[in-house]
């Protein structure tokens, strides 16, 4: 439990089967430790004893079937509060596809959708009229749309959520900066642009493994925490576990004391905002 909180939102983890399907994006001798399989019973245990009380399901690959699966898993599982799921934004019924995924057992918890923007080697991506008329579907839906980008592609960021207010963009991972090397620039200008619209909101998540893995420490992550934490504010900051992903680098109490740690600072109710306001509302919890 962290202290003087009063529950738990974990805002981003994952789970996969590789029995399912294969996560093409493990591989190399440094992923090793997660090319296994990671499923909800895994995660319960470990969120329960720190007081998460819901999380956000996300996207892991770029496979249609992928989502109504975790829908299902979501209407079977109590941790689970929403669901980000992936959909081909490009496709011209998109928004028949969007209704049709909410008609699927546990579509409710359908809370937005992500695509691995950070994989397209197009850096406007996000800008092509295809993904334009996606974007739109899904803010008419009445989703949420994660941003999982590189720094390079924030300014794209910047331009779509500017050209889209009625829809709410989450800026996962903080938008990867480079903590490892210790830069702050040209992410730090990028991300308050970013901010400076009101219809984004950031994760302070995926910190640990865009740091040095064996050696990091909170002070490492402190100006890259104070930066979005400035720039966004509580009320638009939400606190994600990027569990498994994180365990390359740190354990799940161990990225959640972090975010403690990292906010420590600030008084309970804007805390109660990180680790759970923000979440629950951007969410539809």
């Amino acid at each position: 439990m962290v202290d003087g909180i009063d529950r738990i939102v974990d805002a981003h983890h994952h789970v996969w089967d590789l029995s399912v399907r294969d996560q093409d994006w493990i591989t190399g001798p440094d992923l090793a430790p997660i090319r296994r399989t990671f499923g909800v019973p895994d995660l319960e245990p470990e969120a329960r004893s720190l007081g998460v009380r819901a999380t956000v399901l996300v996207q892991t690959v770029t496979v249609a079937e992928e989502t109504p699966e975790f829908l299902a898993l979501a209407a079977e599982s109590a941790l689970i509060g929403g669901v980000v799921g992936w959909i081909d934004l490009t496709r011209p019924d998109v928004a028949d596809a969007l209704a049709a995924l909410r008609e699927l057992p546990g579509g409710r918890y359908l809370a937005g959708i992500r695509h691995q923007v950070q994989g397209e080697p197009d850096p406007e991506w996000l800008l092509r009229p295809d993904v334009r008329r996606g974007l739109a579907a899904v803010a008419d839906a009445g989703l949420v749309y994660d941003l999982v980008v590189l720094p390079h592609q924030l300014p794209a960021c910047v331009k779509a959520a500017a050209e889209h207010p009625g829809l709410t963009f989450v800026l996962d991972h903080l938008g990867k900066p480079p903590i490892a090397s210790g830069e702050l620039e040209p992410w730090a200008s990028q991300v308050r642009a970013l901010a400076a619209l009101p219809n984004t909101v950031c994760k302070l998540s995926g910190m640990v493994t865009e740091a040095h893995w064996r050696t990091w420490t909170v002070e490492d992550l402190r100006p890259y925490a104070d930066t979005v934490l400035d720039a966004f504010g509580p009320g638009r900051l939400m606190f994600g576990s990027d569990w498994p992903v994180c365990t390359l680098a740190a354990s799940y109490a161990e990225v959640t004391r972090a975010a403690e740690a990292l906010t420590g600072s600030l008084g309970a109710d804007e805390r109660n905002e990180i680790f759970a306001g923000t979440a629950t509302r951007v969410y539809r919890l």
